[in-house]
């Protein structure tokens, strides 16, 4: 069914939950703001980082600017590696290029620690294309990286009912789902990840998968 697959990285490929809560308590703490629960950070993992300081905590554009700067301060060599792949994510990987597919990481996380990730997990090699943000926070939206990673995989001048059967793009939040809408792809859901109930069924997936073998199983067809 699919020949080009896109995938999100956090909570889609790995669990990132202790590097990024941490890493966002960290930079709260700098702004004198204390959060001691790593749950109520959860929805932290996935959308934008400085769009997720400003809805969260209301937090102005210097203390955006700011809290970014000391997230990535601790990110950067401890909370990247506070991480851990999902079981069966590498094989799922292996068989997918084995049957001839294009996989590409569409990511908001910024390219550089999409790419040490990939590496420390010793996946990197079973991607084609790997599209993330900007370090200086250009390309951060989902839809606008999904439309770069398509730009860069699809044959020109695809027709629209081509790509709509045959490139998919798989991630655990709705910004996921709405990337995928927005360029007439076809949307998979995994609910393994960190999407709050129903997010997923309401931003209108094709697809949801409750497993990673699930989730081969349907990019395998």
């Amino acid at each position: 069914m699919f020949d080009y697959i896109l995938f999100d990285l956090d909570g889609t490929l790995t669990d990132p939950k202790l590097g990024i809560t941490r890493s966002v308590q960290y930079a709260l703490r700098a702004l004198g703001i204390e959060e001691p629960s790593l749950d109520k950070l959860e929805p932290f993992i996935g959308p934008p980082l400085a769009d997720s300081f400003r809805e969260f905590y209301g937090l102005e554009e210097e203390q955006v600017v700011t809290a970014v700067a000391k997230y990535r301060e601790r990110f950067t060599d401890q909370g990247i590696y506070e991480n851990e792949i999902y079981p069966g994510t590498a094989r799922m990987l292996a068989s997918l290029r084995a049957g001839g597919k294009k996989l590409a990481i569409a990511s908001s996380k910024p390219t550089p620690f999409v790419e040490r990730i990939l590496d420390h997990f010793e996946i990197r090699a079973y991607f084609d294309y790997i599209i993330g943000s900007n370090m200086d926070g250009t390309r951060g939206k989902k839809e606008e990286v999904v439309e770069e990673a398509l730009r860069q995989m699809l044959p020109a001048g695809m027709p629209p009912a081509e790509k709509k059967a045959g490139v998919a793009m798989v991630g655990d939040r709705r910004f996921d789902i709405e990337g995928a809408r927005e360029h007439g792809i076809t949307s998979v859901g995994v609910s393994f990840g960190y999407a709050p109930e129903g997010e997923l069924e309401q931003a209108g997936a094709d697809h949801i998968v409750d497993t990673v073998e699930a989730l081969a199983g349907l990019l395998m067809q």
